[in-house]
């Protein structure tokens, strides 16, 4: 009988029905901490560099190939994903975070110092495969020493984490690139980075070796890797580098459903697959993971917009803009903290996930009415107030009822399959949402007699009050859309959990099963 199926046992007052019986407070608060920082540098990174790519381009050149900064970074950390989580259930996390921290600081100084965009991209790219593994990595350790029942009260302390960086990274990356320049958004990972891993290094213990070494499906590996870059290089050169309707865009959709399928082979016949397909047959898995790609998309299909709708719609500042997202960190650490505790207690995660991406859809749903309806900046702090809220509920509760779904040793694959498929999903949700956006400026572009590059020069041009209406008008419009898809993605996902089986959360960390 699985572990999992079985009711908990209440709470012990012992240590070991919080930890790992060897695992002191001392080590499980100094792997947290590393944990953490880990965590803070991926979220960190992802958007730090945004605001200082105009001093980049101004200061290497090679403005043409500036998204390519941001798009090399995402290309090399969604595809080695699952393959850290996979080898890590293999080899250990302790060897594989050292690997990750490695790479992702070589990168980081080498970005710094780039002499030329060619070398930033390529630098940059280096510094996502070691990014690649910080998130999975940070949160498969906390598996390793904390049992599922415990698990919510950290992973909230994950999910604050990731939603304060995801705020701060912009206003920091400002601030540095300002005061400083634009290198030391990369070289101020150095010092945090270190700090992680010297924490990890005390803190987490070697694992044993099991005697009898499995191969890495390397093979597997390559073609997940061809199949999501060719997928991520649709997304970002279709509509732009090529038009849709064109024969590269065509072959860059074929290459990926023949990758896909040949990587869904592999897996059949692999003897260690990178992702075990018959893990897909637990419902709590399988739900799971699809409800996460869906809550990114939504997530990203949306937020990633909203400053540009506070800027463009509604005339602020950038820091104005910022600040407006303030409320949604607060109400996602509020939610992630004291719920992780009350789900800890109670044992269940269902009611939690239902309540938060409950909350979620209603929030988004509300940003795309407001939007329609051209409402006043405070009514839109309110969505964002319950979008956080829901958001500390939804994520952690997620990610612990998947872990507690399936047996210890494949913790690592499983956390790094869900980590992969929010990392696509938030990639789909941002293309999708940009090509309803561009779409909709079209059509408003053609209605004026201009071409949709000179309506977008307008928000950049000190225009005249009827132009920067009209402009007003074309993006609050475009942006509805873009917020109403995010409310649609939200209630499915919400509408799949209805059927998620609950599964009481184990007391104790399972000790791996070997054979």
């Amino acid at each position: 009988m699985n572990e999992a199926s079985r009711p908990a046992a209440p709470p012990a007052a012992t240590p070991g029905a919080e930890t790992r019986p060897d695992v002191t407070p001392t080590q499980l608060r100094i792997v947290l901490a590393g944990a953490l920082l880990a965590m803070l540098l991926a979220a960190l990174d992802q958007n730090i560099v945004n605001t200082a790519l105009p001093r980049m381009a101004a200061d290497l050149g090679g403005m043409a190939h500036l998204s390519w900064v941001v798009t090399a970074f995402m290309l090399t950390s969604t595809t080695t994903t699952p393959l850290y989580g996979k080898m890590s259930d293999l080899y250990g996390r302790r060897r594989l975070f050292f690997i990750a921290i490695a790479l992702f600081l070589g990168g980081s100084v080498m970005s710094g110092a780039a002499q030329t965009m060619g070398q930033l991209i390529g630098f940059r790219a280096l510094q996502g495969l070691g990014a690649g593994g910080l998130m999975v990595l940070a949160q498969a350790m906390v598996a390793d020493v904390v049992p599922p029942r415990q698990r919510p009260r950290y992973q909230g302390l994950f999910s604050g984490t990731f939603g304060l960086a995801s705020v701060a990274g912009p206003l920091v990356g400002g601030f540095i690139t300002q005061t400083l320049s634009w290198r030391w958004v990369f070289y101020v990972n150095v010092p945090i980075a270190v700090l992680a891993l010297v924490m990890l290094s005390i803190g987490l213990r070697a694992r044993p070796s099991g005697g009898v070494a499995r191969p890495v499906d390397h093979l597997g590996a390559l073609l997940l890797a061809g199949a999501t870059a060719a997928l991520l290089l649709l997304l970002a050169w279709g509509g732009t580098e090529f038009p849709w309707a064109s024969w590269q865009t065509a072959a860059m959709a074929g290459a990926t459903f023949a990758l896909a399928a040949l990587f869904l082979w592999r897996e059949s016949v692999a003897p260690e697959p990178l992702v075990r397909l018959a893990l897909f047959r637990n419902p709590v898995y399988a739900r799971g993971v699809a409800v996460g790609g869906m809550m990114v998309f939504a997530m990203m299909g949306s937020t990633v917009f909203l400053p540009l709708y506070f800027q463009l719609v509604l005339g602020m500042q950038p820091a104005e803009a910022g600040a407006m997202l303030v409320p949604q960190v607060g109400g996602m650490l509020l939610t992630s903290i004291l719920g992780g505790r009350i789900v800890s207690r109670v044992g269940r995660t269902k009611p939690f996930l239902l309540a938060g991406l409950g909350l979620e859809a209603v929030a988004l749903a509300s940003l795309g009415l407001f939007a329609w309806v051209a409402a006043p900046a405070w009514v839109f702090l309110l969505s964002l107030l319950t979008l956080g809220l829901g958001m500390g509920m939804g994520m952690p509760n997620l990610t612990t009822a998947v872990q507690n779904a399936v047996d210890h040793r494949e913790v690592g694959a499983a956390t790094g399959t869900m980590a992969f498929m929010r990392s696509l999903g938030g990639a789909l949700g941002v293309a999708t949402s940009g090509t309803i956006m561009a779409h909709s400026l079209a059509i408003t572009a053609a209605g004026q007699g201009k071409s949709l590059a000179q309506l977008t020069e307008q928000a950049a041009l000190a225009v005249s009050a009827a132009e920067q209406g009209a402009m007003a008008l074309a993006y609050r419009t475009a942006l509805t859309g873009c917020f109403a898809l995010s409310g649609v993605v939200m209630t499915a996902a919400f509408l799949v959990t209805l059927g998620l089986p609950e599964r009481t959360l184990r007391n104790r960390v399972e000790d791996e099963r070997r054979g």
